[in-house]
């Protein structure tokens, strides 16, 4: 006796568009995540090195970096200024502190300062960050070998 399929069975297909999805989406966020940790970076600054030097033991909360150049440049992300005429990009940085809800007493600015940068330009650059409120300061510098 011969029976019949009542059914046939079909390969199954699987749709990869949500995987490609997901891959896409990790691939964007870790391309983001490499360019905000760039910020604390610039290759024009080479930093002194010290023995006291030790790792933050936290990261800070509202940090502002400022990168003081051999030449005394200021760069401030993809600005560059002087000490001089660095009061309005740090106006914009109070504006966006004051937007989430915070002020320039509270932000940590990290100034990260060339080697060979004068110290009287170092000294200028945080009076000036002074006269706007700012109170909080880190300085940057490479551990010793």
């Amino acid at each position: 006796m011969k029976f019949k399929q009542r059914f046939e069975a079909k390969a199954a297909e699987m749709d990869m568009t949500s995987m490609i999805d997901m891959v896409f989406q990790l691939i964007i966020f870790f391309m983001v995540l490499i360019n905000f940790s760039q910020d604390d970076q610039n290759d024009k600054i080479k930093l002194p090195t010290s023995e006291l030097a030790k790792p933050a033991d936290a990261p800070l909360k509202n940090s502002i970096y400022i990168h003081l150049g051999a030449n005394s440049a200021v760069y401030m992300g993809s600005n560059t200024a002087t000490v001089e005429s660095l009061a309005p990009l740090l106006r914009t940085e109070i504006t966006v502190l004051e937007g989430n809800g915070e002020s320039a007493k509270t932000a940590n600015l990290i100034i990260r300062a060339d080697q060979s940068t004068p110290g009287g330009v170092l000294q200028d650059l945080i009076k000036r960050c002074q006269e706007l409120g700012f109170e909080q300061f880190t300085l940057r510098v490479k551990e010793q070998d």
